[in-house]
């Protein structure tokens, strides 16, 4: 009896952590409701949003995957899916085109060999290649020379004449359009040996000198942020091994902002090289007068009928260049636009 009696007296009430630990709750109101203090019954008393944000709260990491996820699947279905669909109508042959859902109707790898049978569609290619890297160089070495002036030449006027500068840059290239058609028709008799019959019309330069112009106060802009943050003291060096201003700039600044350089001379190639106002307006859209890539995709498109599949073929065909060099310049480009976001 006395050992029962011990048994009976030593059995007590559970404390709190005895009951959080039997997942029982561990108050108990007066009207005889329980309150969720349990960590566990609270999580499975939270909806599914609430317990994301919890998670997130806890561990970070999981929100910048999700918007990382979110952001490629945006990139993948804006920007890669035109490029898959014009792989999807290239491949289809003429006639079954209607018939597209996610895969080509038919196989016909052909239409990539037949855009240069139907037409000279790699003259439009030369054409446009030789106008971007020709406005791209002229737009690279005066835009060095000006960037050098405003970004570590101290003269009177530097502020506004800069801000004029990007203010040009705002206005629209239709704007000019009038008067340089009306000047680049005009017969100069000192353009005769060179042109033939004395006007610009047709040939590169009708092409170069706007686009060129259009895209300079950019690269004006990019390459003054790079050359203002060169130390001063490099180019005394220089200076004082007895090279000259113009020497310390192509020598030693130029190198040293090769980032800089590089972003403006890219962005320059692919604008003017998928440019197509001028391009359109300035030549006769024959290969032999200059006519660029445009004018060539768009000459697949006849009276009567349109080559769609030649059209996407020739496409894909004009964005190899530009890929190409995006992908070989991309550290560069990167390191070019992200330069001064960070002040050390």
């Amino acid at each position: 009896m006395a050992n029962r009696r011990e048994t009976t007296d030593d059995h007590t009430e559970p404390t709190d952590e005895t009951a959080g630990a039997l997942g029982q709750p561990s108050e108990i109101q007066s009207d005889g409701g329980a309150v969720l203090t349990n960590e566990r019954e609270a999580e499975l008393d939270r909806g599914p949003f609430q317990q994301w944000v919890s998670d997130s709260i806890s561990d970070p990491g999981r929100v910048y995957r999700a918007l990382f996820y979110v952001a490629a699947i945006f990139f993948l279905f804006t920007t890669l899916f035109p490029f898959y669909w014009l792989l999807m109508v290239a491949l289809t042959p003429e006639g079954q085109l209607q018939d597209i859902v996610f895969t080509p109707n038919g196989f016909n790898p052909g239409a990539f060999v037949e855009v240069f049978q139907v037409i000279p569609f790699h003259i439009y290619m030369f054409n446009s290649f030789v106008i971007a890297l020709g406005s791209t160089i002229v737009v690279l070495v005066i835009a060095s020379l000006a960037g050098y002036a405003f970004g570590r030449l101290e003269f009177p006027g530097r502020t506004p004449l800069m801000l004029l500068v990007l203010v040009i840059s705002f206005f629209p290239p239709a704007a000019f359009f009038i008067p340089l058609n009306d000047l680049f028709n005009t017969h100069f008799a000192i353009l005769r040996p060179i042109t033939g019959d004395g006007t610009l019309y047709n040939t590169p330069f009708a092409l170069v000198t706007p686009l060129s112009a259009i895209f300079m106060p950019l690269a004006i802009f990019i390459l003054t942020t790079f050359y203002a943050q060169i130390p001063d003291g490099l180019e005394d060096a220089a200076r004082v091994e007895g090279t000259t201003r113009l020497g310390a700039l192509f020598r030693v600044i130029i190198p040293l902002s090769a980032p800089g350089v590089a972003t403006a001379g890219v962005l320059t190639f692919i604008a003017v090289y998928n440019e197509f106002f001028f391009s359109f307006l300035m030549t006769d859209g024959q290969p032999e007068n200059w006519a660029p890539i445009l004018d060539g995709i768009l000459a697949y498109q006849g009276q009567y009928q349109v080559l769609y599949n030649l059209m996407a073929a020739a496409s894909i065909l004009g964005v190899i260049p530009v890929a190409i060099l995006v992908v070989i310049a991309q550290e560069k480009i990167v390191s070019g636009l992200t330069a001064g976001a960070l002040k050390e």
